[in-house]
């Protein structure tokens, strides 16, 4: 938490990575002393400078790249960093450790009692460590110069540069200290823990309870980070003691103290308004281009082509299991739109779109059993039911419920200036694995996974893997065509405007937290449709296992980043990508490294486009080369008034000489400065 407050503070970014970023160094630590035989101290410094160089190396690689770029970007990229930790720490070598091998800890002993208290070394060693470790954070960035610079460069960081200060030393620095503190944390975790194997898994949940202290700390304090840390691991020994046979109970009140603390937030921040610079830029076609027809429609024949190809894939390929993986391609890339809606065009992220889609496939599934609603508190309950729906309206109505659902958990988190809609969702989607998934009224009291059997549309039968293959690609294509048709719309430009320049949306009566909170419920409805037809596909719905776990909507996010962000056929290329690639290569290790952390870093640092870039920059090539071939129109070098004004003139006038416009004595003022006075053309 101290890690996630300090680099906030600094840069206002919010670092996903702070809980991974200390893996090498907990993993090394075990290499250096269990496996080789060194002593503890020297291999704990050691491991600490390891944790401190990959943090270094992150921060000079991404982080400093991309220094300019919109903080949704940053975060992403932070993202990117604690997948490639996690892949680091499998590279290692002998890490498999003997049966019955301990973590190394400074202190080994137990004390029995201790004011009635059973203690031990590696809880000594926390109780000792981590006070003294806060208060000194605290004082040096409070008390020193240093320490005040860090505050000047997050307050103002061309201020800070005019006075010597450089942003980006103080960003470095920030970054390895935060390194440090997650290889500290790391290391005294898995001292407790005590066994070194589950290294790996420590990452995740340390970061969900990492990210709830540091938002009751309003991302800025140090003592309420460390109080609000010591507070949710008191509730979370009270609650494991007293309700140790309600599995994720814990993780349900870790989301209920993000919902809550980010709705009472401060709202006097300001928000970014710089244009999503990641979007791929194109290059307008020349209008003597656009008489041809099939250049001026090159885009839809690309997609017609396309579609007709993929038609075509279940022909020539008739294994039903190949045609369970393309249905899989095609529903996560529905899904990946959900997030070029939240993210490409509101500017928000977030990290729960499976979880949306886990939530609104189970709904589906309860509305084709038959809802049963048993709620209430002793005599006073409500115990209904509701008549099996058709599999076609379950799937819809499991759409509306993911729809409402992100409203719910949204409202407070857009309310907010910042991307704290991130953690709010990444904290919904540990509760929905851990909690909500199980909860009766959904799951039916089953335990690993719920029936959802695909029925028939419009008398089709879909039980066949092929035809169920079809129907998803032409839903896909709705869904694409629909969204794309939006975003043309007044409800699209405005999403963006509202994104781009909020203050200048505001002046025109566009009211910021309602249009996120709208594309945040579409996002919603697009995962919960999702969602339904990938159970669908596998007829169940996984609770535990598959495709709506939270390492799934990261997976998620590495779609439409690599794709391209603010494209509709960005989803498709980043689903062919990230899903299909491994599907091809099922042996390779190397493969799903860049089809996620590395691919998803490399594509952020050089293709910010995405791989729609790559397709623009080729139409782009085709463009020039057509252009160039072309002959020269020798009326392009004349002085000719656009074709409206052409056709408004007479027959006889195929064009007119000498300028479309003059003007006489010009005078422009901006305020008390006179930028034009007296200009004639």
């Amino acid at each position: 938490a101290l890690g996630v407050v300090l680099v906030h503070r600094a840069t206002k970014v919010i670092n996903f990575a702070v809980g991974n970023m200390g893996l090498p160094a907990a993993a090394l630590l075990v290499l250096l002393t269990t496996n080789y035989g060194l002593p503890f101290w020297p291999s704990v410094l050691l491991s600490l400078l390891v944790g401190a160089a990959f943090a270094a190396a992150a921060e000079l690689v991404v982080v400093r790249r991309l220094f300019r770029a919109p903080r949704v970007i940053l975060l992403v990229a932070t993202i990117g960093i604690a997948q490639l930790a996690q892949a680091v720490v499998r590279s290692f070598p002998d890490l498999e450790t003997t049966q019955g091998a301990r973590y190394p800890v400074a202190i080994g002993g137990v004390w029995e009692d201790v004011a009635g208290i059973r203690v031990t070394g590696p809880e000594l060693t926390v109780l000792v460590v981590v006070p003294v470790l806060s208060l000194f954070l605290g004082w040096f960035l409070n008390r020193t110069t240093f320490g005040r610079t860090v505050h000047a460069s997050a307050d103002n960081a061309d201020l800070a540069r005019l006075s010597g200060i450089s942003p980006k030393t103080v960003s470095t620095f920030v970054w390895v200290v935060a390194g440090v503190l997650s290889s500290l944390s790391l290391i005294l975790l898995s001292g407790m823990a005590g066994s070194p194997a589950g290294i790996e898994s420590l990452g995740p949940s340390t970061l969900n309870r990492a990210l709830v202290a540091a938002v009751l700390a309003g991302m800025v304090s140090f003592p309420r980070a460390m109080l609000a840390g010591v507070a949710l691991g008191v509730a979370e020994a009270v609650i494991r003691f007293n309700w140790y046979d309600q599995a994720g109970l814990v993780d349900f009140v870790l989301f209920l103290a993000v919902v809550v603390a980010v709705f009472f937030q401060s709202r006097g921040q300001r928000e970014e308004a710089a244009t999503f610079s990641f979007a791929p830029r194109v290059t307008p076609v020349p209008d003597r281009l656009r008489a041809i027809w099939w250049v001026r429609h090159l885009g839809l024949l690309v997609g017609a082509a396309a579609v007709l190809v993929a038609a075509l894939v279940p022909v020539v390929v008739t294994q039903p299991s190949r045609h369970l993986l393309y249905t899989q391609i095609l529903l996560f890339a529905i899904a990946a739109l959900s997030l070029v809606v939240v993210t490409g065009w509101s500017g928000q992220l977030s990290l729960g779109q499976m979880a949306f889609a886990g939530m609104g496939a189970l709904f589906a599934a309860a509305c084709q059993r038959g809802l049963a609603v048993d709620i209430g508190w002793g005599d006073l309950r409500l115990d209904a039911g509701v008549v099996p729906l058709p599999w076609g309206v379950s799937l819809l109505a499991g759409a509306a419920f993911a729809a409402l659902l992100a409203v719910v958990v949204g409202v407070g988190a857009l309310r907010v200036r910042g991307l704290l809609l991130a953690v709010t969702t990444f904290a919904f989607a540990i509760a929905a694995q851990q909690y909500f998934y199980r909860r009766p009224l959904l799951s039916d009291g089953n335990t690993t996974s719920m029936p959802l059997v695909r029925g028939s549309v419009l008398g089709i039968d879909l039980a066949s893997q092929r035809a169920f293959y079809w129907f998803s690609l032409v839903v896909m294509v709705v869904v694409l065509v629909g969204v794309a048709h939006l975003r043309r719309t007044g409800v699209g430009r405005i999403t963006i405007a509202a994104r781009d320049n909020p203050d200048a949306a505001a002046a025109y009566t566009v009211r910021r937290a309602r249009t996120k909170l709208t594309a945040f419920a579409l996002a919603g409805g697009l995962a919960g449709l999702a969602g339904g037809l990938m159970a669908s596909a596998i007829q169940n719905v996984p609770l535990t296992e598959r495709i709506f776990q939270v390492d799934d909507s990261l997976r998620l996010v590495s779609m439409v980043v690599i794709g391209g962000l603010t494209s509709v056929a960005g989803p498709v290329l980043g689903a062919l990508w990230v899903v299909g690639l491994p599907a091809i290569f099922p042996g390779n290790d190397t493969i799903p490294l860049f089809s996620s952390s590395i691919g998803l870093l490399v594509l952020l640092l050089y293709f910010p486009g995405g791989l729609v870039q790559v397709g623009y920059s080729a139409r782009d090539a085709l463009v020039r080369w057509l252009d160039a071939r072309l002959p020269t129109d020798d009326a392009k070098h004349t002085h000719a008034p656009p074709a409206s004004l052409r056709r408004a003139a007479s027959a006889d006038d195929d064009l007119i000489e000498g300028p479309a416009l003059e003007v006489e004595d010009i005078r422009v003022r901006f305020g008390g400065i006179t930028a034009v006075d007296g200009v004639s053309l």
